[in-house]
């Protein structure tokens, strides 16, 4: 299996290779030469495996450079005992025909575990072979920095410098990462938005010289190796949800799935499942008000917005403008044509907006993709309605997948809605929808009374350099 970039810059490279490199060196992003495919028979004979047997088996067909004992040795350190519920991912009914996939039963009570953890082994295999570090530049917008913090703490080797938008987490998700005291992990608190952190992250990336020097990668969703192991968590909760289906009828039987969405790796990784032939009838794209994308998928004109017009809101995650991981998926829309994409990129850097208009009807047809927006009072009005329902407590990103996916329920299909935080970490709005917190469990309560240990930078991409130049490894 070879990689290539978006953009068509990169000579065709293996997994392990694109798994350090992270943004390809022409500043695409990494993609499949050819996706693999199975078919209904491969994916029923996955029936009765475990999650970490399941995700050898998914990740096996992209990572084809490792021996397949290895990489179950992998999976298996990845989706062990850090995870709370014995099958790593339950499905949790909230009505007759949809169900929360609970991908939150990790260490950091975030979906972004459900590929960190495996990044956590992956990337320091790789490292032992070639004998390499790597330092980890990333930017979050409160859930990936600490699943990233969490699965490399004190791993040899590694390095790992975190940027997060200053005031614009929940104080759950500020404890969770600047709380660490581990010696590897750097906390860069920006004077600004998550895009701005992002944007720094792409500027020193797209510094061949200085990448290079100081041995720069990433664990963002610009990762390949992350969205790939999202991918896996699809086929399982189909496999979930089929089973009670009788076996001569499984095969083609389609489900939908709604994925609150900020930078579009989550749903990203859907599509990729979907391209490799698990039926999946809909991905419904959710966002919040800061909503380019679903204006996106709608009109098929991408217009990011400035820092200054992106809103705080509550569902912070999401408070995101300029979705990295769009660029992959145009890409597949212009049929995996790279001068088409740099011809695309190239309109939008000139006048800020990307018209793809004419394509817009395939977004549905062709891709299953459909979208929508949700608002503060649709997510305080979910996080009730469906606690009355079902006794579930929901965290305010999932609300929004919720509230957008019941505008595309069809009958007799299953909508899976993909969780993406314990409600415990944004205790505020759960508090004004149901007039009580979600209690912390001792360990994680601790973490609000530890001292916090950041580093504050502005938004300019020089300091960031002298920064990592006197703490790299």
């Amino acid at each position: 299996m070879q990689y290539v970039s978006t953009r068509g810059g990169m000579a065709p490279s293996n997994f392990s290779d694109v798994l350090l490199e992270g943004l390809a060196p022409d500043g695409g992003l990494v993609v499949p030469v050819e996706i693999p495919t199975v078919d209904a028979a491969t994916i029923e004979s996955w029936r009765e495996l475990t999650y970490p047997q399941l995700a050898t088996e998914v990740i096996g067909l992209y990572w084809t450079d490792i021996p397949r004992e290895d990489l179950a040795e992998l999976c298996q350190a990845a989706y062990g005992d850090q995870f709370n519920a014995d099958d790593v991912v339950p499905l949790t009914p909230i009505d007759q025909m949809a169900a929360l996939v609970d991908l939150s039963q990790g260490p950091t009570l975030a979906f972004k575990d459900m590929a960190m953890q495996f990044l956590g082994e992956a990337l320091p295999y790789v490292l032992k072979q070639r004998d390499q570090t790597l330092n980890i530049l990333g930017a979050t917008s409160g859930d990936t920095g600490s699943a990233a913090e969490y699965a490399f703490r004190s791993k040899p080797n590694i390095g790992v410098f975190m940027l997060s938008p200053k005031g614009r987490m929940s104080q759950f998700q500020r404890a969770q990462m600047y709380t660490l005291t581990d010696d590897n992990i750097h906390n860069i608190v920006i004077d600004g938005v998550f895009d701005d952190a992002q944007n720094l992250v792409k500027e020193l990336n797209g510094d061949l010289d200085f990448k290079a020097k100081h041995s720069l990668g990433t664990v963002n969703s610009i990762n390949l190796g992350r969205l790939i192991a999202q991918s896996v968590y699809y086929f399982w909760a189909w496999l979930r949800v089929t089973t009670g289906i009788p076996a001569d009828q499984r095969e083609g039987f389609s489900v939908s799935f709604a994925v609150p969405s900020g930078n579009f790796g989550n749903v990203f990784s859907g599509q990729l499942a979907r391209q490799m032939g698990l039926p999946i009838d809909t991905l419904v794209l959710a966002t919040n008000e800061n909503n380019v994308l679903d204006e996106f998928f709608r009109s098929g004109k991408y217009e990011p917005r400035s820092a200054a017009n992106t809103l705080a809101t509550s569902s912070p995650s999401m408070d995101i403008s300029k979705a990295s991981n769009l660029e992959r998926f145009i890409y597949l829309v212009l049929g995996q044509d790279a001068q088409a994409l740099a011809q695309a990129w190239e309109q939008l850097d000139s006048n800020g907006t990307l018209d793809l208009s004419e394509h817009q009807p395939r977004f549905q047809q062709e891709f299953g993709m459909v979208s929508g927006t949700s608002t503060h009072e649709d997510r305080v009005a979910t996080i009730r309605a469906t606690y009355e329902k079902s006794k579930v407590v929901i965290d305010p990103h999932t609300a929004d997948g919720v509230t957008v996916a019941r505008g595309y329920q069809k009958p007799n299909q299953p909508m899976l809605v993909l969780e993406t935080a314990k409600p415990e970490k944004f205790t505020d709005i759960v508090n004004e929808a149901l007039g009580f917190e979600p209690e912390l469990l001792p360990e994680y309560a601790k973490l609000l009374e530890l001292g916090q240990h950041t580093v504050e930078l502005g938004t300019e991409a020089q300091a960031l350099r002298e920064y990592i130049a006197l703490h790299y490894v």
